[in-house]
């Protein structure tokens, strides 16, 4: 019996363990829901990968797996999504993985929450995105391969691997729950990201002169935001250079940036505003420091940034720290 709990075990440890290294976060949120109440279990808990990878916790998920619950895991990024959007498809062709290839939506991780049925995780971005451009891009994917636009919305969970699904219309024909299991793994960000969210995005990030004779430029809504801010993090590689960015300082080298190509105030306050990380982080008065950002961006000359951006180099962070709980009430298939 020994033996066989120990084979269980490092199963489940190797399972986590590959679903982790591919769609790579510094917390995670995991949920366990109760098949029979479908009741979230109290106490959500946040965990670095190191601590979700431990034996006791490994163990202590089992146990709750054993007594009914469920297991899902979403990676954390406070109130933005953390650039990873799931993709719940429900009965898919078996070509449905290589359709999503062909058309540059890879998936960093492929999991199979019972027979016939996948969770697709899909990176398209390395920095957070705003809630409803995640949204936004989830109902995209949902829609492009028939998979539940339900469980699109932008902090929605999906299962982790290792455990068993108890979902009662799921079981075997022998009665049995079945595993969840990895189908495939491929870290990484989708090559078609951009694109993608370059579609979503109501306006374009072309230029708008200020010359006071143009047009109003059209409204800008959050995933238009997100898509200009996060090419300005991309391009200057602030994730990889950085491991913990003072965000306001990007905000300033952002506005310096769009006023360098003529857009307008209104706007560059708007992608501001809409777009940088847990806005409004611990500003007492958000509107004054957009002020502030703004005034500071149009004084020339531009002066170099009196603080650091960081104060530590040693290790490069892919992620951002929590600001927030997010939750999701479903759970998946």
């Amino acid at each position: 019996m020994a033996v066989m709990e120990d084979r269980g075990f490092f199963l489940t440890l190797q399972a986590i363990r590959r679903q982790l290294a591919a769609m790579p976060n510094d917390l995670y949120l995991v949920r366990l829901i109760h098949h029979a109440t479908r009741r979230p279990v109290p106490g959500e808990r946040l965990w670095t990968p190191g601590q979700l990878v431990a034996p006791a916790t490994v163990r202590f998920l089992r146990a709750r797996n054993r007594e009914g619950c469920d297991i899902y895991v979403v990676p954390y990024a406070g109130r933005q999504n953390s650039g990873y959007i799931l993709v719940d498809l429900d009965q898919p062709p078996a070509s449905v993985v290589e359709s999503m290839r062909a058309h540059g939506h890879h998936p960093c991780v492929v999991v199979q929450s019972s027979p016939g049925h996948l969770q697709a995780w899909v990176q398209l971005s390395r920095c957070p995105l705003e809630p409803s451009a995640a949204s936004a891009a989830g109902r995209q994917l949902a829609r492009l391969y028939n998979g539940d636009v339900a469980s699109s919305d932008w902090c929605h969970l999906g299962r982790l691997a290792g455990f068993t699904n108890q979902k009662p219309a799921r079981c075997t024909p022998g009665g049995y729950a079945p595993w969840v299991k990895i189908v495939s793994t491929r870290p990484g960000l989708a090559p078609g990201a951009g694109a993608l969210l370059d579609a979503l995005a109501v306006s374009s990030p072309t230029p708008v002169p200020l010359d006071g004779l143009s047009a109003p430029a059209p409204a800008l809504n959050a995933a238009g935001a997100a898509h200009i801010y996060s090419q300005c993090v991309r391009q200057w590689r602030i994730l990889e250079r950085f491991p913990h960015p003072d965000w306001s300082i990007v905000d300033l080298w952002v506005a310096r940036h769009l006023l360098s190509r003529g857009t307008p105030l209104h706007l560059i306050q708007d992608i501001l505003r809409l777009a940088s990380p847990q806005f409004p982080r611990q500003h007492a008065d958000p509107h004054g420091y957009l002020r502030r950002t703004l005034a500071c961006a149009m004084s020339p000359p531009f002066p170099r940034p009196q603080r650091a951006l960081c104060e530590h180099h040693h290790a490069p962070s892919a992620s951002l720290a929590p600001a927030s709980a997010c939750s999701n009430s479903t759970g998946g298939m």
